[in-house]
């Protein structure tokens, strides 16, 4: 497979999907532009970012956000990995604030990645998106809604659909007025008009049910 490059063209998928779905460009037109995400262009390091996926689960961010500033402090370095993270003993990460839980999931991340078992970001550049997620959710604490969230905000794939997402289920509720939310599997009908920019219809979908909210609040992803 050829390498794929980080991003796609948004004004092509803003046209793509204001010509498919008349109710989409209502909302779309409403809420106004998306533009490309900063981070499509930016290097990292995937396991850095699986690490930190695990450390923010079920945590508010600000609570999150102090546990990796412990951990960053306690390994002395800023990039989470098998070397760095392997620096520490259970007890000085659990010190730190991660859970028994999260500490077996880190250890298990750094198992794989020094087998070899984590493609680099070069090599994920190689493969389509299904391959990346079935690399990546055996490690343990990562599920497929992590990996999707990876493939959307860093690796910038255009048609990534998450349709366990409750707030891209919010939103499409809201775009079809209706009275319950859709399931996964209704969503995923609902939204073949929308390929090959599903990512795109996602975002937007998130913005839809942000904005319907009483009181707006943006909703922080686990790439962020």
């Amino acid at each position: 497979m050829p390498a794929q490059r980080r991003g796609f063209d948004v004004d092509e998928a803003h046209a793509w999907l204001a010509r498919r779905d008349r109710k989409l460009a209502t909302w779309m037109k409403r809420v106004g532009p998306i533009g490309p995400d900063p981070r499509w262009r930016k290097p990292f390091d995937p396991v850095d970012a699986l690490a930190r996926a695990i450390l923010y689960q079920q945590l508010s961010g600000k609570a999150a956000a102090t546990i990796v500033g412990r951990v960053e402090a306690a390994i002395g370095s800023d990039r989470l990995h098998s070397d760095t993270l392997g620096s520490c003993d259970d007890p000085t990460l659990r010190a730190c604030g991660v859970s028994g839980n999260k500490l077996l999931a880190l250890r298990d991340l750094a198992l794989r990645e020094s087998r070899g078992e984590i493609p680099t970001l070069r090599r994920m550049s190689t493969m389509d998106d299904q391959a990346i997620i079935d690399a990546l959710v055996p490690i343990r604490g990562i599920g497929k809604w992590t990996v999707e969230m990876m493939l959307m905000f860093r690796l910038g794939r255009p048609d990534v659909f998450p349709v366990d997402d409750l707030g891209v289920r919010k939103g499409a509720q809201r775009v079809d007025k209706a009275e319950a939310m859709p399931t996964p599997k209704q969503l995923l009908a609902r939204g073949e008009r929308w390929a090959p920019f599903r990512t795109y219809a996602s975002l937007y979908l998130w913005r839809i049910a942000d904005f319907a909210a009483a009181r707006p609040v943006p909703t922080k992803r686990s790439q962020d």
